[in-house]
């Protein structure tokens, strides 16, 4: 897709080079950024702005920001500490490419990159306040009332069974935050969305956000290790909580069809220049990866 294409060229741009000191920091973050991954976040935020009537420029910073919280996120979901994972991306994992130390600097200095970015991309069509409340989306869906709340969430699940309410509170904050946030960032990018936009692209990512992590799920029962890049069967045999082992997988699909519904019911106030977020939301339910 052209929108991950741009993505991956505005990450490789803005990642420190790798012949920049400290040297194995920077060739850790430009590894465990560049050259994989699906990109739906950066895509969402393109395509929320398209959808307002910004541009792809108008988004980048955006983009580039929400995937390098996400391949931090990875990095530090990989960790021994964490879900102790070897492969990702078809590739070993930063910690065992890297060394422990140098991977979790790794993903702090990703974290820290991406606030970096949205702060210092100064356009014209965005007031202070917009600049602001983009600062502020991002952090919010990265603290512990987002993703790092939905990892504790998963930690204290381990060996558990959870009921279903628990299942989604927990993916609400581990990935649908990002997800939400990723739209709601393209939008304010472009500098010109009105509330009820943002709600009805809130409701969206919200569902798309959900179906993408039921889809996760089912492919970790069936799934391919060389297609999905990283190993199939790891949440059961780490005894993970996952919709197909609550719901099972019948119901799990159906759970999936229906968030997709919900996620372009959500665009109906939209023209068709919400045709990629349209796109997305089919591809959160029918991808093989």
């Amino acid at each position: 897709m052209a929108l991950a294409t741009r993505a991956e060229s505005v990450l490789e741009r803005l990642l420190p080079a790798a012949s920049q000191a400290p040297l194995n920091l920077h060739r850790a973050m430009r590894y465990s950024t560049l050259g994989g991954g699906k990109r739906l976040r950066p895509c969402l935020a393109y395509s929320a702005s398209l959808a307002i009537g910004g541009t792809l420029s108008h988004a980048d910073a955006a983009a580039a920001a929400v995937e390098m919280i996400h391949a931090y996120s990875l990095i530090h979901d990989d960790l021994p500490a964490m879900d102790d994972d070897d492969l990702r991306r078809g590739k070993p994992t930063c910690h065992i490419a890297f060394g422990e130390a140098t991977a979790i600097l790794a993903g702090d200095a990703l974290q820290a990159l991406a606030f970096e970015v949205l702060a210092t991309d100064l356009n014209s069509d965005r007031t202070a306040l917009q600049q602001v409340e983009m600062l502020r989306v991002l952090a919010s869906a990265c603290g512990s009332h987002g993703m790092a709340g939905g990892q504790a969430f998963d930690l204290d699940a381990v060996g558990h069974p959870l009921e279903r309410a628990e299942l989604e509170r927990m993916h609400a904050h581990k990935t649908g935050a990002l997800i939400r946030a990723s739209v709601q960032l393209g939008a304010l990018a472009a500098g010109r969305c009105g509330a009820e936009h943002i709600a009805a692209l809130v409701r969206y990512g919200d569902a798309v956000g959900l179906a993408f992590q039921i889809r996760d799920d089912i492919l970790d029962v069936e799934g391919d290790t060389v297609v999905i890049g990283k190993p199939q069967g790891s949440d059961a045999a780490q005894n993970k909580p996952t919709y197909p082992a609550i719901l099972g997988l019948a119901a799990s699909r159906a759970l999936a069809e229906q968030l997709r519904s919900e996620a372009i019911a959500a665009l109906s106030i939209f023209d068709a220049r919400a045709e990629h977020l349209r796109d997305l939301a089919h591809y959160s339910v029918d991808r093989s990866s």
